[in-house]
């Protein structure tokens, strides 16, 4: 409700701004922790070992993206408001978003199945992440965003011969790169805090 007189605020989360290169840098996390989730979790060919390797990828993902959320103030770093409850939200996420995705297409590696699965994954880490966003509407449009960018993802890394076929938890550095790039578009406006009225 607003007073008489003054026009309600809107929340707009869909404003394009121009990159935020610094994000870039969240591809480069995907490739080792994504490795490393494969070393330890094995292929991702039963629901124990996507539960274990969307822990282990979703904390190295969720970590290195809370790192870059950090920004300038008055000579300092500082959080944007973003905790690190993004870690945690990244890393639950994932786990959850893994296990479902990878059953629902019952572990197939195909292009379709994987864009499935990243649909699913990509959903769990927006919802992860997007509980600590501060309006409703930041929160589901970043876990639709989330869920799309990484079924876009594997569909990349698949299209230009990564061996999917070893099953892995996450998408490649290409894939990455496409997701990294075209979130950096939006980031920004969807992780500041809340204008004071």
């Amino acid at each position: 409700m607003t007073a008489l007189g003054s026009t309600p605020r809107r929340d707009v989360v869909t404003k394009v701004g121009p990159p935020d290169w610094r994000w870039l840098l969240a591809a480069l996390a995907f490739p080792p922790a994504g490795y490393a989730a494969w070393l330890v979790a094995g292929p991702v060919d039963s629901s124990g070992s996507a539960l274990l390797a969307g822990v282990i990828a979703g904390a190295g993902i969720g970590a290195a993206q809370w790192a870059l959320l950090k920004r300038p103030i008055g000579g300092r770093l500082v959080r944007g408001g973003i905790g690190l409850g993004w870690v945690a939200g990244t890393t639950l996420g994932m786990s959850a978003g893994l296990a479902v995705g990878a059953a629902l297409v019952s572990y197939d590696t195909g292009i379709g199945a994987l864009a499935v699965m990243g649909a699913v994954s990509g959903l769990g880490v927006g919802i992860g992440q997007g509980r600590l966003l501060v309006t409703t509407a930041r929160k589901v449009g970043w876990a639709l965003l989330t869920a799309g960018l990484w079924a876009l993802g594997w569909t990349v890394s698949t299209a230009i011969g990564v061996s999917v076929e070893d099953q892995w938890p996450v998408f490649g550095i290409s894939g990455a790169l496409v997701v990294a790039f075209l979130q950096s578009l939006v980031v920004r406006s969807f992780t500041r805090p809340e204008p004071r009225s």
